[in-house]
């Protein structure tokens, strides 16, 4: 019997012949190309044919690739934006510091101007805190009696009066605004001269002229001035501006309201005038005047005779007077002596 192995295992060529036959092959090839050209066309079809397969081979690591750039990517963004707003806040804080000092300077600036027009000696302060009081108008400063800080003194900023000096303690000092209830200031209308007393409101923050006649002159928009007339406060400091007229024909008096001028509540440098004006000295008071004598002669008494006093048994009985009328029983009992 014959035996044959399955079609399966058939063996044809060896494979050196395969190995040799195909070398040859390929490089025949290679010597056409290189030499005629003649392939390029192949070679474009079967990279445009292949192109899909060539992408879809190098997707996995296309995916793999493309997620460990994300991810790091995505931290790297979030550390920066981080850094970006630490240096924001940063920035906004010397910003802000920077724009306060350049309000502050400025502010300076302006106090330093009114403080060369000023006639009496003044001291720069600053504002600590506001009183704890919440229905008094106070502030506390930064300088005391160990500067020279004394009760009374009047207190300023650039734009007009602020208050006065209340309470001296060692190292601080509290002044009493002017709009606060207890303060008053005797001021004048620049337009015009006519003097006046403003009076504080409290909380309300204004001021109030009080007993004001109705025929006034006091308009809208006029700006009220120290008078000078108190000897606390120099004259010609601008004080208020008046906002509010109120006329009233039936009442005695006038309601004006006025805005204060300076910053109080806005400002946190004042200057401390340390000395008060300079007043006349009061005239000496003149002595009484001599009591005016008559001219006329004095005149001697005269001697009226009395009437002749009757013995008790002698006078004829009363009867007893009622309750009601004592004075009228009085009078009609000692009329018959009078007639005798």
């Amino acid at each position: 019997m014959e035996y044959s192995p399955p079609p399966l295992f058939k063996q044809g060529a060896p494979a050196r012949v395969k190995v040799t036959v195909f070398a040859l092959i390929s490089i025949m090839l290679l010597l056409v190309d290189a030499r005629m050209n003649t392939l390029a066309t192949i070679r474009q079809v079967a990279g445009t044919v292949l192109y899909p397969l060539q992408m879809a081979a190098l997707m996995p690591r296309e995916v793999v690739t493309t997620m460990g750039s994300y991810f790091s990517s995505l931290s790297a963004l979030q550390k920066e934006v981080h850094d970006l707003k630490s240096q924001q806040a940063s920035s906004a804080q010397l910003m802000q510091q920077a724009r306060l000092e350049m309000a502050e300077n400025a502010h300076l600036r302006k106090l330093m101007g009114a403080r060369a027009h000023i006639p009496v000696k003044s001291m720069m302060s600053e504002i600590l805190y506001d009183a704890r009081d919440p229905s008094a108008r106070k502030i506390v400063l930064d300088r005391g009696a160990r500067n020279g800080v004394a009760l009374g003194l009047p207190v300023i900023d650039n734009a007009g009066v602020v208050g006065q000096v209340t309470r001296v303690f060692p190292f601080t000092s509290e002044v009493t605004l002017l709009t606060d209830k207890e303060q008053a200031i005797p001021v004048q209308v620049l337009r015009n001269g006519l003097r006046s007393v403003a009076h504080g409101r409290g909380n309300a923050g204004t001021l109030e002229l009080r007993f004001v006649a109705p025929n006034a002159d006091v308009q809208v928009g006029d700006v009220l001035i120290t008078s000078g007339m108190d000897g606390v406060y120099p004259a010609g400091l601008a004080v208020a501006k008046v906002v509010q007229v109120e006329n009233n024909a039936a009442g005695a008096f006038g309601r004006v309201v006025c805005q204060p001028l300076a910053g109080v509540d806005r400002n946190r440098q004042l200057l401390i005038l340390m000395s008060l004006p300079d007043l006349p000295p009061r005239p000496p008071e003149e002595a009484p005047p001599p009591a005016k004598r008559s001219l006329l002669p004095k005149m001697a008494p005269l001697d009226t005779p009395r009437a002749p006093q009757l013995p008790p048994s002698a006078r004829p009985a009363v009867a007893a007077p009622p309750a009601a009328a004592p004075a009228t029983a009085t009078a009609t009992a000692t009329a018959p002596e009078t007639t005798r």
